[in-house]
């Protein structure tokens, strides 16, 4: 779960696993998450040569308004059809871009993405530190979840890279294996990553809204 460094879907797989370990998990989650500048450049750098880094990709094709709200529609009916239990993580998540793209509901937009966004992290925040008690927390498998966190999140790095090198091999060199980092899911942290990463080695390098495809 911690591999993915996704805080939200950490919380929910723990709290239908292992509800115990739930504030363990789930502050290690997010502290991996807040590492990402830290964890992740090293090992991009070991995993790539200097000629891959500098490989340049163009600009994202212009998507419409209408493409993306039936794109959004059409994930949901899918999710719903095929990965059912999914469903409602799914439908909330393109609930929110429908309501971005919608282009009528500009109140609500500022609203979810600035006051509501701030009072619920504010209450996960609460809600898991009261739950991480001194019984759940002083415990030899809180150093295990940390230490076997790390190390998911660094497979999950490799894994990326290595799948982003493979695609760069496939395409002839159209795709630069830093954005591979982004399969981990810190959203936009590590899709960040990858575009200071790249711009060190070709300042014409924008490699920040590909980055931002495996994420999602």
């Amino acid at each position: 779960m911690i591999g993915s460094s996704d805080g939200p879907t950490s919380i929910y797989t723990a709290g239908i696993l292992e509800p115990k370990l739930l504030p363990v998990i789930t502050i290690a989650a997010y502290s991996y998450m807040a590492l990402v500048p830290l964890i992740q450049p090293p090992i991009m750098r070991a995993l790539t040569t200097e000629k891959e880094r500098l490989v340049e990709m163009p600009s994202p094709k212009r998507v419409t308004r209408r493409q993306k709200i039936v794109f959004s529609l059409g994930i949901t009916l899918a999710t719903l059809v095929f990965v059912p239990s999914a469903g409602s993580l799914i439908a909330m998540l393109m609930l929110g871009n429908l309501i971005r793209e919608s282009g009528v509901t500009e109140r609500y937009v500022r609203t979810l993405q600035n006051h509501l966004l701030n009072v619920l992290t504010l209450l996960i925040g609460i809600s898991i530190g009261a739950t991480a008690t001194a019984e759940r927390i002083l415990k030899l498998h809180t150093i295990l979840i940390i230490c076997l966190g790390l190390l998911a999140f660094a497979f999950g790095t490799i894994g990326g890279v290595l799948i982003a090198k493979l695609l760069c091999k496939m395409t002839k060199g159209k795709v630069n294996p830093l954005n591979g980092n982004s399969g981990v899911s810190a959203m936009p942290m590590a899709a960040r990553v990858s575009q200071k990463l790249g711009q060190e080695y070709n300042s014409q390098n924008h490699l920040l809204m590909h980055a931002m495809g495996p994420i999602l």
